[in-house]
């Protein structure tokens, strides 16, 4: 019985004897990717209704420098360089963590390696070059700074949490204070902020601090709980991977409409 083709080598782009839908998941990945950066490029080009009350969207935090209450150090000082052409945002101060972290992503990686490049588009189907020169030159080489890339994802993650907090204080115009409340914005921030950690702790580096210092990791109870647990996360990479982009581009969504007024937030209690 001859043994069936594994690998098209100099065929024409796309040969393949595959009969099922192999071009459908790239075609997916391409088409949502594409939506994601568009907006997200969209929306940190906007330079405003980023905020609204307590809510801070999450392409913006954390706020540097800009004009709301939720900046850091008050509005952009004169001795930041910023091109006379490219009007300021406060989005492009922080971006780069995120986006470094996810374009360096090992799921990412292989998700725009076959949507975008075919290298190649799908298993056993014929890519468009003839040679591999994997990830030991420039520029792919450059992925491996996702291991310290990481450790930025995790600050975020933090500060992320902290504006879920700031999230459930809302101004009280009668007493000119802040009252405790929960708002629909709120939840918005707090799924976000989960599904973002499930993604960030999933990365193999989590398991790589949980559990690859030891040679026998069932001795360190507590270390193995956490192994346990960043495997299961890792397991699910690609479900917290699209789930978490969802979720940020949403919240950015719902906090720009609500401060567009066209929404309005409901308020819990």
């Amino acid at each position: 019985m001859a043994a069936p083709d594994l690998i098209w080598k100099n065929g024409r782009f796309g040969q393949t004897s595959r009969t099922d839908t192999w071009w459908l998941e790239p075609l997916m990945v391409f088409l949502g990717l594409s939506a994601a950066v568009v907006y997200i490029t969209w929306a940190a080009f906007q330079g405003e209704h980023y905020t609204y009350g307590p809510y801070l969207s999450p392409f913006y935090s954390p706020e540097l420098f800009g004009d709301s209450e939720h900046a850091w150090f008050g509005p952009r000082p004169d001795w930041l360089p910023w091109p006379a052409f490219l009007a300021y945002s406060p989005a492009f101060l922080i971006l780069w963590g995120p986006g470094l972290f996810r374009f360096t992503c090992y799921y990412y990686r292989g998700a725009y390696y076959k949507a975008f490049w075919a290298d190649p588009p799908a298993c056993g189907v014929s890519e468009p070059r003839s040679s591999y020169r994997g990830e030991q030159v420039l520029p792919l080489i450059l992925h491996n700074v996702h291991r310290y890339v990481f450790y930025i994802a995790l600050l975020f993650i933090v500060v992320l949490t902290i504006d879920v907090w700031k999230g459930m204080w809302f101004p009280n115009p009668q007493t000119g204070g802040l009252d405790f409340g929960l708002g629909l914005g709120t939840l918005f921030l707090a799924l976000n902020t989960s599904l973002l950690a499930g993604y960030t702790f999933g990365c193999h580096c989590s398991r790589h601090l949980c559990g690859g210092g030891y040679d026998r990791i069932s001795e360190h109870p507590l270390r193995s709980k956490l192994y346990r647990l960043v495997s299961w996360l890792n397991a699910n990479h690609k479900k917290f991977a699209w789930a978490s982009l969802g979720a940020v581009i949403f919240a950015d969504l719902y906090i720009r409409l609500c401060s567009m007024g066209i929404w309005s937030d409901w308020r819990i209690f």
